[in-house]
């Protein structure tokens, strides 16, 4: 192997790890409602981690901080350090409601849940611990979760109906029921030093990747199964890491499914020896989960092989009997291509999907989305694309059925309809 390709590997092996270390300083705390900011400055490193933070609304065109996010459920965030011991985690009584806590390792493995497909909607108290941990294990302690590193992301998701305000309450109690604590019942909120990750967005600098990954190795090893050249000299990064971030963006996203539909994520609880997508998956969808707890097929083309284009009009047509078949729920989300964010528009829609309040059906049962620009008038199921601008979409499966996981689903194409008028702009 030649010495770029040596970097190059070495590169795409460690973004994944960066990534996290900069997604832990965009989403952990400065301040903690009861023990104040973690340093002294507000604008600086410290941070609170084995520390919840919650969404109280869904996310939108001004959020930036994750790629790719959703827009179904609020989410409820917390980065562990498990460092100084294990961690408790309390969840109440979900009822029916849909809802999981992810734990994902600092090498992007989505490794662990929480949550309705895994430990049941029954109140319950999980432990979490990393290497080396020799504690006791509290009497009424339902789960025990062996963390690979130091640092773990857990991300929690609930589902919630957006136009219903007070569904939306009940939400947000369930959230201010979700705890981190020690075994021993103390306060499991700590400070941790984020600067390594800061800033948390664009390409970054040679030293800032270099420095932020040699920390985090310090504290998360090399997965099992791996070897990794490093470290690196941060001077033989410069050309490079623009050209490897670039380079991850653009290239085809994942398992082809058919009809211009692909699969960017199949990993179920490990990435193993696939380093490249996942940090592929890192670059543009980091915080997804393993495909037994959500599948996020994704089409940039349309039926003819062409990009997807914000000036276009488009219909997805699902065949009675053929929508996505979950457990859970299932939605399509729409997304700008050049930052993977969501892109304001007038009715304030980024997902539609088997929740959406008026969702019409054909007469046969049928259901078909138009994806365009402008209002395709009334009786139509609108999502509306970016005017303008390339873009792409997701369809988030939660809880897949079978026919998903085992590729057996036929996904109907995006077909371009033709420019016609609108029904009020039809002449006299």
């Amino acid at each position: 192997m030649t010495h770029e390709a040596t970097l190059r590997h070495a590169l795409i092996q460690t973004l994944p790890l960066f990534e996290m270390m900069r997604m832990r300083a965009a989403t952990t705390a400065r301040r903690h409602p009861r023990l104040g900011f973690a340093g002294s400055d507000p604008a600086g490193g410290l941070r609170w981690v084995n520390h919840f933070t919650h969404t109280r609304r869904f996310l939108g065109p001004d959020d930036r901080e994750v790629v790719s996010p959703n827009n179904d459920t609020l989410y409820s965030n917390a980065w562990l350090d498990l460092a100084d011991g294990a961690v408790l985690i309390e969840s109440p009584d979900m009822g029916e409601r849909y809802w999981t806590l992810g734990l994902l390792d600092a090498w992007t493995n989505p490794f662990a849940y929480v949550g309705r497909r895994t430990t049941g909607n029954r109140p319950q108290r999980t432990l979490v611990h990393g290497p080396g941990w020799r504690g006791t294990v509290p009497p009424d302690v339902s789960t025990v979760v062996a963390a690979p590193g130091q640092d773990v992301w857990l991300i929690g998701r609930i589902l919630t109906h957006r136009a219903d305000e007070a569904d939306i309450a009940r939400v947000h109690a369930l959230q201010a029921q979700l705890r981190l604590q020690r075994p021993d019942g103390r306060e499991a909120a700590s400070r941790l030093d984020a600067r390594d990750g800061l800033p948390a967005t664009g390409t970054p600098t040679a030293a800032h990747y270099v420095a932020t990954v040699d920390a985090a190795l310090r504290r998360n090893p090399v997965p099992a199964g791996e070897r990794l050249t490093w470290p690196l000299a941060a001077a033989d990064l410069d050309a490079l890491l623009p050209a490897v971030y670039d380079e991850l963006r653009q290239q085809g996203q994942g398992q082809p499914l058919g009809q211009g539909w692909t699969l960017p994520v199949a990993v179920r609880t490990h990435w193993g020896e696939d380093v490249r997508t996942r940090a592929r998956v890192a670059r543009n969808l980091i915080g997804a989960l393993g495909v037994e707890e959500a599948m996020y097929p994704l089409a940039e083309t349309d039926a003819d092989g062409l990009p997807l284009h914000g000036d276009g009009a488009y219909e997805l047509r699902f065949a009675p009997g053929q929508e996505p078949q979950v457990g859970a729920f299932w939605s399509l989300t729409m997304y700008r291509r050049s930052d993977c964010l969501f892109v304001a528009n007038p009715i304030d829609r980024y997902s539609i999907g088997d929740r959406t309040p008026g969702l019409r059906r054909e007469a046969d049962g049928g259901l078909v989305l138009r994806l365009q620009p402008g209002d395709p008038g009334p009786g139509h199921n609108w999502l509306p694309t970016p005017p303008g601008e390339p873009f792409y979409v997701v369809l988030r499966l939660y809880q897949p059925g079978a026919a998903h996981l085992e590729c057996r689903y036929a996904y109907p194409p995006i077909r371009r309809r033709p420019s016609v008028p609108r029904p009020q702009e039809t002449p006299p």
